[in-house]
């Protein structure tokens, strides 16, 4: 059983809603109800009385809440606890980020930031966007960086969450290079000859931008999908290896680029064939004890200063 189910449940309970407890706690109503499924069998006995509408807890489920509510309390006295004991000398900076950028933005990013901020501890957590926003939902994370484009809006409340830019990514089309240094695969590609395409798994963050760029291109484009992955550096090792084009962020390209290992898939002609994308981290704002100072609290002040000197220059 895991504590989440719990959290869930306890959600259900209150709002007596499926889809409002799914979008409260970041996640598809589908994945949701399987949560609530798996918590009924582990409990051995019906938690939610689904002939009714609102939904209504049975004589069990009562029960399971009122201890729900007790077991959770105190989860979270004792976590403040433990983080009591623990000095800020000790403590890490809990970072959840997309596989992508944990391979490419951030290890760049973070060298820069402690030349200027200085030294200080960080575990990385590589996950895909879903589960890295839903860390930080769950709390169990300091920051969450992670990329945002206005066509899939992020499901974080401004109330609950503080947000700073920390910079921009192009996704784009690339392919390996033939023995004449041009691309084996250009856009568009022909209707009898579709070019191999490298696709992102449905329903991952990056996948929907390539959709919404495929979509959105003013030539018709023919592309045949031959592969698919949840993660843009497995495309890219298929692209390098000559198996298809990939539409890639620059940061995961950019070294192979200037060795010509991987070139520009389509033609210069071609227009609105990239997407830009912004990479923004995320926090939940710090309320009563949690608001403390600490090392996640002063490198977010710091960040918060290289913004506004930023805007700064730019006004």
């Amino acid at each position: 059983m895991e504590t989440k189910w719990l959290e869930d449940f306890v959600s259900l309970a209150e709002t007596r809603s499926f889809s409002r407890s799914a979008q409260l706690r970041h996640v598809t109503q589908p994945a949701f109800s399987r949560r609530i499924q798996a918590l009924e069998a582990w409990a051995g006995t019906d938690l939610i009385d689904r002939s009714s509408y609102p939904t209504r807890l049975t004589t069990a489920g009562r029960t399971l809440y009122e201890q729900s509510l007790e077991m959770l309390q105190a989860l979270q006295n004792t976590r403040a606890m433990l983080r009591a004991h623990s000095t800020p000398a000790h403590e890490m900076i809990d970072f959840a980020v997309p596989h992508t950028l944990a391979l490419t933005f951030f290890p760049v990013w973070l060298s820069g930031l402690r030349q200027r901020f200085g030294a200080f501890k960080s575990r990385l957590i590589a996950l895909n966007v879903h589960d890295a926003v839903l860390r930080l939902a769950e709390g169990r994370c300091d920051v969450l960086i992670t990329y945002h484009h206005a066509s899939q809006p992020l499901p974080l409340d401004a109330q609950r969450y503080e947000m700073l830019r920390l910079g921009q990514e192009v996704l784009a089309p690339y392919a390996k290079p033939g023995a004449d240094g041009q691309p084996m695969y250009l856009l568009p590609g022909r209707a009898h000859q579709p070019l191999p395409y490298l696709g992102y798994a449905p329903e991952t963050y990056l996948g929907r931008i390539a959709d919404l760029i495929l979509k959105q291109s003013s030539v018709s484009l023919h592309l045949d999908c031959v592969y698919e992955t949840d993660m843009a550096e497995g495309l890219k090792v298929m692209a390098l290896e000559g198996h298809g084009l990939a539409f890639l962020p620059y940061s995961a390209v950019e070294k192979d680029l200037r060795a010509r290992k991987l070139v520009s898939a389509a033609p210069a002609s071609m227009v609105g064939i990239e997407v830009t994308v912004e990479v923004l981290a995320f926090r939940e704002k710090p309320t009563g004890k949690e608001a403390a100072n600490g090392p996640a609290q002063a490198l977010w002040s710091y960040l918060e200063g290289q913004n506004v000197a930023h805007q700064t220059q730019h006004d």
